[in-house]
């Protein structure tokens, strides 16, 4: 095997920028025989129709989509939520629709930059209530997707089953 090849699935692996010690400690080589390899690994990936390049970032080396394509990431895969946005999300979902004032009295005034983020995401809709100034909040399709939830409902009625279950065995 390539000592190239060896590093790049090292990168991959790993999965985040690595210093060159690091790289040639885990290859169990030595400083320079890594230098050299990622040069080589560098100088592949450079004449390679790819969308994936080494790069040389203030914190390592790393494997890593090329920028040109960092357009498809942000439409493909959205930024990590918070904790927070996760559990506004959670909240939405178990008791979609829920209306937008009430998940404010759950989780606070938070959510309702969390609720943007989450539209944004396009995990959430807004629907303008029909009598009053609140919003009807539900889950998308494309949250069912991202998270692969096919029927929240009957992972809902499976999950209440199973704790009257162990209400009754107690």
């Amino acid at each position: 095997m390539r000592l190239a090849t060896q590093i790049e699935a090292i990168l991959y692996l790993k999965g985040q920028p690595m210093g060159l010690a690091a790289i040639a400690e885990c290859a169990g080589i030595s400083r320079q025989e890594a230098k050299d390899a990622l040069l080589e690994l560098m100088d592949d990936y450079a004449h390679r129709d790819s969308a994936l390049e080494i790069a040389d970032t203030p914190s390592g080396y790393s494997l890593q989509l090329r920028e040109t394509f960092q357009d498809l990431l942000h439409h493909l895969v959205p930024a990590e939520l918070g904790i927070g946005a996760l559990r506004t999300l959670a909240a939405i979902a178990l008791k979609s629709p829920i209306l937008q004032t009430e998940l404010i009295e759950l989780r606070g005034s938070s959510a309702y930059q969390q609720v943007q983020e989450l539209v944004q995401f396009g995990f959430v809709r807004k629907r303008r209530q029909a009598e009053g100034r609140s919003f009807w909040l539900e889950v998308t399709e494309r949250f069912q997707q991202y998270f692969e939830v096919d029927e929240l409902s009957q992972i809902l009625t499976q999950v209440n089953l199973e704790e009257e279950n162990s209400d009754c065995e107690e």
